[in-house]
């Protein structure tokens, strides 16, 4: 029955496009290569009823990599509660990449660089992307997270309590104005960029300044527990290997927040037509992780673009409701 009513509906459909498209107005009509064949039946149709001939133009569907672009597939994800809804930032919907961070001009560069192509092509995502980043980094302001699991906890010798000063919040665009960022006698780092450190070792504190590896305490599986941090403010921030983003511990400087990343929901680059959709469902596809943000993030209004440094570029989709919330950050792809 389904097969008869889909054929039903077909017909219908090839039925009215040609004397629709004549009656109305239609300059060209633009059609997926998989109506071509059906091409010399829209014509036949115009001339019998002596209407206005429309010329056609075929082109391929923009197609991607591990991605269903099939509405009836991407119904199913949806019914099956694979994903939250249509604007769902795994889904390949407008609603959905806008809100995975994807900015009106960059899609609408992208998809006028594609052009009418006849050309069936599997499209990388990378380059989306890329051209997605040429827009948002130069207006996104600076932030900073550190990831609360295993971070290290420094101190600072010789400071005595919190300083709060006003830096930029984007180093090449002054017109997004500053932030604060507060300088305190205990301050916190990740984990990752603990364990590099070597005794005496000369690192650079981001949006500080230099300081010395005075001490390194670590537990029995080698993981740094404590950090003795000397400040040599004086230092040469080029001649340091490594640069590490921190928060200082204050209080009221620590937001609780949510990183969000996502994989691909299909595991293959092209699904065939022997695939059954529900093996080659990627089975996890959700990540999150727990963090502090800076003071500044709190002040942010749902859907803003920011990067959080040496991470990457995030929108924020649940904004900060005061005390006890964590505002959700999502992380934006800058490459496949």
């Amino acid at each position: 029955m389904h097969e008869i009513i889909a054929n039903l509906v077909g017909l219908n459909s090839d039925f009215c496009a040609p004397i629709l498209d004549s009656i109305e107005g239609v300059t060209v009509a633009l059609r997926t290569n998989e109506y071509r064949d059906r091409n010399v039946q829209y014509e036949w149709m115009q001339d019998a009823l002596g209407l206005r001939k429309v010329p056609i133009w075929d082109f391929s569907r923009l197609n991607f990599i591990r991605t269903v672009l099939s509405k009836r597939k991407l119904t199913r994800i949806v019914d099956e509660g694979k994903v939250w809804g249509w604007d769902d930032p795994r889904m390949p919907t407008i609603r959905g990449i806008i809100r995975r961070g994807v900015v009106v001009p960059a899609l609408r560069e992208f998809i006028l660089k594609q052009g009418p192509s006849r050309n069936i092509l599997n499209l990388e995502w990378g380059t989306f992307w890329a051209t997605n980043r040429k827009y948002i980094d130069p207006a996104a302001p600076r932030h900073t997270s550190i990831a609360t699991s295993m971070a290290v906890t420094c101190t600072i010798n010789g400071l005595t309590g919190p300083t709060v000063v006003e830096k930029p919040k984007h180093g090449k665009n002054s017109e997004l104005g500053t932030k604060k960022v507060v300088y305190d006698k205990t301050i916190l780092l990740e984990q990752a960029d603990a364990k590099s450190f070597e005794p005496d070792e000369e690192i650079t504190l981001m949006n500080w300044g230099n300081a010395y590896v005075r001490g390194i305490t670590n537990d029995a599986d080698g993981n740094v527990t404590g950090l003795d941090l000397e400040l040599n403010l004086a230092g040469d921030v080029k001649k340091t290997k490594k640069k590490v983003t921190w928060l200082a511990t204050s209080s009221n400087n620590l937001v609780p927040v949510d990183l969000v990343s996502f994989d691909y929901l299909i595991t293959k680059d092209k699904l065939e037509k022997q695939d059954e959709l529900e093996n080659c469902l990627t089975p996890v596809t959700e990540f999150r992780t727990q963090a502090y943000a800076d003071c500044n993030v709190a002040a942010l209004p749902q859907g803003a673009i920011i990067q959080f440094e040496r991470k990457g570029f995030y929108k924020l989709d649940e904004a900060y409701k005061g005390e006890g919330s964590r505002p959700v950050f999502f992380e934006i792809p800058s490459k496949a």
